[in-house]
């Protein structure tokens, strides 16, 4: 390919860890709503399994009614403000690991970069503002704010002509075959599929790239 002109980037599960985000959620969901539990482990397990199910939609009510029904609490969150307690609390669990930051201030210093996220223009904004990360991008696209979501390619490629740059020369990288990268791949980027626990790619996608760490992403410029 010609010289790469920009790299997007996905943000749950590829810059941010969500599953560490959800933890955390979690218990502050325990220390609110129940006394000391014996039972926390198990309990985590089932509130990842119900976060799991739910995973995409906005709307999270859902989650934590089926958690509460199957280990009832002491102090419930009415459902009618379930959702707003998830949009309050979920952004400010995130944290990124400086490591990222690092590799991200390198990758700026040489391309443009920008990041496309599904989800709600408030937690996924809540986010980002949560860990800096509108400090360092040159444009950010959340599905919400835009109308667009992935895998439709026009999100992509609403990227492309906000950076001024060539779709061919750009590259995406995301942790999700279908959303991130086949999506990204039908508008014209190479995606680069970000697989840190080293799954097995069983689906007909063929991934421009594979890394399992952001830091390789330097290889493809330098």
């Amino acid at each position: 390919m010609k010289k790469v002109e920009a790299i997007l980037f996905d943000l749950d599960d590829t810059l941010l860890n969500r599953d560490q985000a959800v933890e955390n959620l979690f218990m502050i969901i325990l220390n609110t709503c129940y006394e000391k539990d014996k039972n926390s482990e198990i309990m985590l397990k089932k509130f990842k399994e119900y976060d799991r199910r739910h995973y995409g939609n906005q709307d999270k009510t859902p989650v934590v009614e089926a958690f509460f029904d199957e280990f009832p609490p002491s102090d419930r969150i009415p459902d009618e403000a379930i959702q707003d307690f998830w949009n309050t609390h979920f952004p400010s669990c995130f944290s990124i690991d400086p490591d990222t930051l690092t590799i991200i201030h390198t990758i700026k210093e040489h391309v443009k970069i920008a990041i496309i996220t599904n989800g709600s223009t408030q937690r996924q904004l809540g986010k980002i503002r949560t860990t800096n990360l509108n400090l360092y991008f040159d444009t950010i696209l959340i599905s919400e704010e835009v109308g667009i979501s992935k895998p439709d390619q026009r999100i992509f490629e609403m990227a492309t002509m906000k950076l001024n740059v060539q779709p061919e020369n750009v590259l995406f990288v995301g942790d999700n075959l279908v959303i991130d990268i086949d999506g990204c791949q039908h508008a014209n980027m190479k995606g680069i599929w970000f697989n840190p626990y080293k799954l097995l790619n069983d689906t007909e996608i063929k991934p421009y790239g594979e890394i399992d760490s952001l830091e390789q992403l330097l290889h493809y410029f330098t």
